[in-house]
């Protein structure tokens, strides 16, 4: 059966990597009971899916909103443990290559390039706090965007996805998804301008000889809400096309994408996870 699922991904890709793509690809948009959701229907079906949906498809079911409890750290950042790798801790970006994002007032705030930590990391537990513009006034395909990306290649979508807005994007690019492959299990998503929090645990892939021996799963949880539970991930990030494997290897940085859309960040931490006897 795995080898069957890997054969059927090989010839996907095979496909979307042969056929051209057309600059400025036409959006496609169906109504819901949360908006007009905005996607494409000429992209390539996802495997897992039994080929039913496209990548980025709007048919897609929406996910459905749930709203969540004030979290102690609306307000304020929340504590990282004491054993975690405060990344962020909203004074400085000495963790991360240089960049031009700005810090002011306990966040920084993306304006040019995305930020890369120093250190790699392979699984571990991430903690994220995260604030989209609560007056975006651009493109809705930019709204909030932006995203985690485990290992520089594995991205948790960023977006702001609450369902007050008229249009929406695909479910597989809506906040909490595993961009381009799953939605959340809920939209969870709080309003723009509230600050949220992802709290992620990834195991990372193996490969072996260069042949990939074991897939990356995350379990994840939005504003305290399971969205994710020991899911698979089909490959790395890509956009309008079927996502693959590629060699990489086991420990690479975190990356925080910028997108276009000044989203905020605050109180990012990380605990590497192994073996409790090393």
């Amino acid at each position: 059966m795995r080898r069957e699922i890997q054969s059927t991904l090989l010839i996907a890709f095979l496909l979307c990597t042969l056929s051209t793509v057309a600059e400025g690809a036409e959006l496609v948009k169906r109504d819901s009971p949360l908006g007009t959701v905005l996607g494409y229907k000429d992209t390539p079906k996802l495997p897992w899916t039994d080929n039913k949906y496209h990548v980025h498809d709007p048919d897609r079911p929406m996910p459905k909103h749930v709203v969540t409890d004030a979290a102690a750290t609306r307000e304020l950042p929340g504590k990282a443990p004491e054993d975690a790798i405060v990344l962020f801790d909203g004074k400085d970006l000495s963790k991360w290559e240089e960049s031009k994002w700005k810090v002011e007032n306990g966040y920084t705030e993306v304006t040019h390039g995305s930020l890369k930590t120093k250190e790699a990391f392979g699984d571990c537990q991430l903690h994220v706090e995260w604030m989209a513009p609560a007056d975006w006034k651009g493109r809705m395909m930019s709204r909030g965007n932006s995203g985690v990306l485990l290992m520089g290649r594995y991205e948790i979508q960023i977006f702001d996805s609450h369902p007050m807005h008229d249009e929406q994007i695909y479910p597989d690019g809506q906040a909490a998804s595993i961009y381009a492959q799953t939605p959340p299990l809920v939209n969870a998503c709080r309003k723009p301008g509230e600050w949220q929090t992802f709290d992620i645990v990834f195991t990372a892939p193996v490969f072996e000889d260069d042949k990939l021996v074991r897939p990356a799963r995350v379990t994840m949880f939005h504003n305290g809400v399971l969205v994710h539970n020991d899911q698979e991930i089909m490959g790395a990030m890509t956009h309008r096309n079927i996502c693959v494997y590629r060699p990489h290897a086991a420990k690479e940085p975190l990356v925080l994408q910028g997108h276009g859309s000044p989203v905020r960040f605050r109180n990012v931490w990380i605990r590497p996870l192994g073996d409790s006897e090393e």
